[in-house]
């Protein structure tokens, strides 16, 4: 038990979460593509990120995890995205910092989320049993590949007045 939760039922509110944090994250990034701000989606993807990080280190566990690491990493630069976003007001070089850490918290939960699907569906599983599969390295090659370009025009575009 989790906060009075079932490990299954933890689980899906935790998954419901790092979706919402997906979903939203591309919408706020593509705002910026577009030069918007979408400051509900920007605030949803903030709220629904950092409880995707808390939540996971809640899950029973023996070591440290690559997970864990993401979880931690996603949760410095979501800090640091937040103070470019609400305190620095996205003036100066903290617009950059935003939509890099921004970005970078997104393709963190992507990451994650490609890991599991690849464990958790049999269907990929079967084409790749292993992390070091080739399928499941030119899937996470083409899921960078993307979120750096995604990240490349928002970079480049968004300039909020």
């Amino acid at each position: 038990m989790i906060l009075g939760m079932s490990i299954p039922l933890f689980t899906l509110v935790h998954v419901v979460l790092s979706l919402a944090g997906i979903f939203s994250g591309f919408v706020a990034l593509l705002g910026m593509i577009r030069n918007r701000k979408e400051p509900l989606w920007t605030f949803i993807f903030f709220v629904t990120n950092i409880l995707t990080d808390v939540t996971g280190f809640m899950f029973p566990f023996k070591a440290i995890t690559p997970g864990i690491i993401i979880g931690a990493l996603s949760l410095i630069v979501l800090v640091v995205a937040m103070i470019g976003y609400y305190i620095a007001r996205l003036s100066g070089g903290w617009r950059g910092r935003y939509v890099i850490t921004m970005a970078v918290a997104l393709y963190f939960n992507v990451f994650v989320l490609v890991v599991q699907s690849f464990e958790k569906i049999e269907a990929r599983k079967d084409i790749a049993p292993t992390q070091s599969s080739p399928v499941f390295g030119i899937t996470q090659l083409v899921v960078l590949g993307v979120m750096i370009l995604l990240t490349f025009f928002a970079f480049r575009r968004f300039r909020p007045v």
